[in-house]
């Protein structure tokens, strides 16, 4: 599927920072970022989760708690 795993967010929304084949983009220190993993089977469903985070100097960090599974979806 032609679709990004994720983009930058900002005031715009949808904003440079595309996270898709090609792009050597690094992620730096405030910059923030959705994280859109998809499944998705042309002509009979798909499911995308959308998570966002924001990079600091150690790392990547959730705006929202992460699911501890998928039967425990709220952390």
């Amino acid at each position: 599927m032609p679709h990004r795993t994720g983009h930058g967010i900002g005031l715009d929304g949808h904003e440079w920072g595309n996270m898709v084949k090609g792009n050597k983009l690094v992620l730096q220190p405030d910059m923030c970022f959705s994280v859109e993993p998809t499944i998705s089977i042309p002509g009979e469903f798909g499911v995308r989760l959308e998570d966002c985070a924001y990079m600091t100097a150690e790392g990547a960090k959730w705006f929202s708690p992460v699911a501890k599974s998928i039967h425990e979806p709220f952390g």
